[in-house]
């Protein structure tokens, strides 16, 4: 990368700027840290002075969201990394949405991972990602994340939950099957997925599988038990899932 990405950073506490701050000189040479700000209305104005490139923003801040700042600009030039305290419904919509986020207390570890991902994406191709913004704000609005994003070879795929069939892993990889016969190999683990949709009528019956249960045809007994979907995929189930998978399936019986 021929220069140092232009970044701000957006947090209500000094000692969580400071820190953020630190982290950046010592560990992330790509990054230049040129503005910091503590509330939303600071965090707007510092955002149209310096145009940064990259966004540390908190979640939760004096006087709105950072979700709130983001509402105030309707072309998003800039990527985003939450930082968040709170392991909380925002949580699921930035997963739904691709959208990087940080925990506190801070894992120096994992902020370096999430700068790289932004780093190389600026070097390979520096203008895209930002309509995963649009996405978590549609997100947030819901009760339920109704938008899905996930990365495929020549970009990203937004879906719909409800279309989705099953996952299927594939070693590190995992083929999501939708409801209009398509498939789809994604760059995920399937436990991420699971974390993920783990609310949302999603079932694994076995560790390669992740199902959803309202594309269901049927339970066979015979052949140590498997299920059947309804685009005829049978997917085989351990053991010891029968019985919670037949309890979670007796809410359609009439």
């Amino acid at each position: 990368m021929k220069h140092k990405l232009i970044t701000v950073v957006i947090d209500d506490e000094p000692d969580a700027v400071d820190f953020i701050t630190s982290i950046i000189k010592e560990y992330c040479p790509g990054l230049e840290v040129t503005g910091k700000a503590h509330n939303v209305k600071e965090g707007v104005h510092l955002i149209n002075e310096i145009k940064p490139e990259l966004v540390f923003l908190d979640v939760e801040m004096p006087n709105g969201t950072g979700f709130d700042l983001l509402t105030q600009f309707p072309e998003k030039d800039f990527d985003v990394i939450f930082i968040t305290a709170f392991n909380h419904y925002a949580i699921k919509a930035i997963k739904f949405s691709a959208v990087d986020y940080i925990l506190k207390p801070i894992n120096i570890n994992e902020f370096i991972e999430s700068v790289n991902k932004v780093i190389h994406k600026h070097t390979t191709n520096p203008l895209s990602g930002h309509e995963n913004l649009e996405v978590l704000l549609e997100n947030i609005r819901t009760s339920q994340p109704t938008r899905l994003v996930i990365p495929t070879a020549d970009g990203r795929e937004y879906l719909n939950p409800k279309e989705i069939i099953r996952i299927e892993a594939d070693r590190s990889y995992s083929w999501f099957f939708i409801n209009d016969r398509r498939k789809i190999l994604v760059s995920k683990h399937l436990k991420e997925f699971q974390e993920i949709l783990n609310d949302r009528n999603f079932f694994r019956p076995h560790n390669s599988h992740l199902i959803n249960l309202d594309f269901v045809k049927k339970y066979i007994r015979h052949d140590g038990g498997y299920i059947e979907m309804t685009d005829g995929s049978k997917i085989p189930i351990a053991r010891n899932r029968k019985d919670l998978f037949l309890a979670h399936m007796s809410r359609y019986t009439g």
